[in-house]
């Protein structure tokens, strides 16, 4: 009977090691999961890279439109003190300290805009921003040839050529995103605002 009981008691008492490595197993299988670091899915790598490009088309636009305004202000430094008082100019002339704010503004819409435009799936985004880089060199262009080439006839020309291309590219905009179009409103006025006051300066002093 001692040796039934003492079998007994062995095989308790590996009945319960047994359990007890079980437990440990588990509890060392649940630690691994809980710091194991998640699988990336399948599609990682794609939607990776189209974060990527999605960041490069936005700082495109900014620094596109920063651009522009850094070879503005680099044109007109000399001559907005030294030729452009010295102008006859209309009644109606704003203050030369109001340009580079109302510019401001309006190159920060202009680059959102086309960020708008640029993600967005419409395949008539590319007619879009053919129009916006066209309606952008214009603007470009027409600082150094009146400020910095001191040509108000030539840059008269400019700027008008410059109203149609803003049109198209707030009405083509507005049918990709209505409110990249409407951003444009804006520039629109101002635009038509600094052509009627780049008429009157050739006018006046030609």
């Amino acid at each position: 009977m001692t040796t039934s009981v003492l079998r007994l008691a062995a095989t308790a008492k590996k009945a319960a090691f047994t359990a007890s490595e079980r437990t440990n197993e588990r509890r060392i299988a649940i630690a691994r999961r809980s710091y194991s670091r998640p699988a990336l899915p399948d599609d990682a790598p794609r939607l990776l890279a189209d974060a990527y490009r999605q960041g490069v088309r936005r700082l495109r636009y900014t620094a596109a439109v920063a651009l522009a305004a850094a070879g503005g202000g680099a044109a007109t430094r000399r001559s907005v003190t030294e030729w452009y008082p010295g102008l006859r100019k209309p009644g109606w002339t704003p203050p030369s300290r109001a340009f580079g704010p109302v510019w401001t503004v309006l190159y920060a819409q202009m680059a959102y805009s086309a960020h708008r435009v640029a993600t967005s799936p419409d395949p008539r985004r590319r007619r879009a921003l053919a129009l916006w880089w066209l309606q952008l060199g214009l603007n470009a262009a027409w600082t150094p040839i009146f400020f910095g080439a001191r040509r108000t006839g030539a840059g008269a020309v400019v700027i008008c050529t410059l109203l149609p291309a803003v049109t198209a590219t707030a009405a083509a905009s507005e049918r990709v995103d209505r409110r990249a179009g409407l951003l444009f409103a804006p520039y629109l006025v101002w635009s038509t605002y600094a052509a009627a006051l780049n008429l009157e300066i050739w006018r006046l002093n030609r």
